[in-house]
């Protein structure tokens, strides 16, 4: 039998529902009114069936009735720009609409049947009549709404937390991948060079034997191995300056590939004045290579070193920024965990955005819960790279005041008008283009700071120059201005 639809395009008819009492008790909702207050219910309430991919409530429409969910499972999404972000799962027993209902706003969110389902329509008046008349109803009503925004915020903030781990996630990627594809290439490098140096060892020793100069040999290698460990420091300009000297001079004496020989030679202090004393041997050509050889071999295992370095610091930095397997709260380093943020953006950083310190040299550790205070960094200081198209600067000032510490973030963006300000912290509020953020950052950053730590967060913005103040307490108990 076909569906028949009703006045909001819910079929209402060609279905029997079968509805009573137990049905409206399955929800907590419910469940402290008495069988007369649920049967006045059922009264003014009105039974829907909805197939499969049908809307029971779009976001945007007005708040007026709330759905007891009877059959089926149902699903919760927010539109958010150009994202469709899901919140939830609803099933038998649940009541979806009634936050609109009660607050007399439109829907926040958008709710759709993910089977085949049944639903019961309370209207506004319905609940409005069972508030008015029971005083107990009205209490299990404010205890349910308590427990829904309580469950709302925990389920926001658990998907910006996906959101962000997504986030970093794929800078981390990219940023691992750097050193790891170099150490990668500089190991397999370093294998044929190594080969390759044992080979002219095995030949020049020969060479020195046959000649009688096993003794100048010893020298000259006792001297390579001298600069091998004390490669120089030089300027890019000198540096610049000798390789085209050195190499100038190894092409004039007829030694092969000078131009790969000389940049590393030079590194290890190998110059012509060095290099002249070998000229009145035979095999003049064969230390030179040798050298050469011994030369890009080290310098292809300090390649190796820092890059493996570097992705240690990486993972040092991530196991210290998420406090992996330690106390929720903590004394906490803020310069650290600043630092630390920062190790995890790079990616985004390098592309053009100058980082200015002026860290408080005498900044007291501060209890805190350390895996948020570091998402609230990573939301502005992200933000703050987005602001600037990532080109800028962006200034990290901290400093103690009144037994607080204050931290600000400032960049050179162009700035949060006016209009707009009082708005940043709202949920679900984004100045970025569609698709590029939730909306969730600040707000989940301003309940951070306010609710979990008792400080505040605090924005000044003018074209060129927006400033994120943190006031955060020393000791957790502490709120600030008290």
């Amino acid at each position: 039998m076909p569906f028949a639809t009703n006045a909001q395009g819910y079929s209402t008819t060609g279905v029997f529902i079968n509805m009573n009492l137990n049905d409206l008790r399955k929800s907590p909702l419910f469940q402290g009114l008495s069988d007369e207050e649920l049967k006045q219910l059922m009264d003014m309430a009105e039974p829907v069936s909805l197939r499969a991919g049908e809307c029971l409530i779009k976001q945007g429409d007005p708040g007026d009735s709330a759905y007891v969910l009877t059959k089926g499972e149902f699903e919760i999404q927010k539109q958010s720009g150009q994202s469709l972000i899901k919140i939830d799962m609803r099933n038998p027993g649940d009541v979806v609409g009634e936050m609109a209902l009660l607050s007399r706003t439109t829907r926040s969110a958008s709710v759709t049947a993910k089977t085949d389902g049944e639903v019961l329509r309370i209207p506004q008046e319905a609940f409005e009549k069972l508030l008015s008349s029971s005083p107990g109803a009205a209490m299990a009503v404010l205890y349910w709404v308590m427990a829904r925004l309580n469950q709302n915020e925990a389920l926001l903030h658990q998907q910006e937390k996906m959101a962000a781990l997504g986030t970093l996630s794929a800078g981390l990627a990219h940023e691992l991948n750097n050193p790891a594809a170099a150490a990668q290439r500089s190991a397999s490098e370093l294998n044929k060079t190594l080969v390759k140096w044992q080979v002219l060892t095995h030949q020049i020793e020969s060479a020195a034997f046959k000649e009688n100069q096993t003794d100048w040999l010893n020298d000259l290698m006792d001297e390579a191995t001298r600069r091998f460990a004390a490669p120089l420091k030089l300027e890019a300009l000198e540096k610049i300056d000798l390789v085209d000297q050195l190499q100038a001079w190894l092409e004039a004496n007829g030694i092969e590939s000078a131009w790969e020989l000389a940049p590393t030679m030079v590194n290890f202090g190998w110059d012509i004045e060095s290099l002249e004393s070998l000229k009145g041997k035979s095999f003049f050509s064969l230390a030179v290579q040798w050298l050469g050889a011994g030369c890009m071999m080290m310098s292809l295992l300090s390649e190796v070193q820092q890059t493996t370095e570097r992705v240690s610091q990486i993972v040092h930095a991530m196991k210290s920024y998420t406090y992996l397997d330690q106390a929720p709260i903590l004394e906490v380093d803020v310069h650290e965990g600043l630092e630390n943020t920062l190790v995890i953006l790079q990616h985004k950083l390098k592309q053009g955005v100058t980082i200015k310190r002026e860290y408080s040299p005498n900044l007291p550790r501060i209890e805190a819960y350390a895996s948020e205070l570091n998402q609230v960094w990573t939301n502005i200081i992200d933000n703050a790279i987005d602001a600037m198209n990532g080109k800028g600067e962006i200034s990290l000032r901290t400093h103690v005041e009144d037994n607080h510490v204050i931290v600000e973030i400032t960049d050179t963006g162009p700035g949060i008008p006016e209009s707009i300000r009082a708005r940043i912290f709202e949920p679900f509020f984004t100045t970025k283009p569609p698709g590029s953020g939730t909306g969730l950052g600040l707000h989940i950053s301003h309940d951070i700071i306010a609710n979990r730590h008792h400080g505040q967060l605090l924005v000044e913005s003018k074209p060129g120059e927006t400033k994120f103040k943190v006031i955060l307490p020393v000791k957790l108990g502490t709120q600030v201005g008290k």
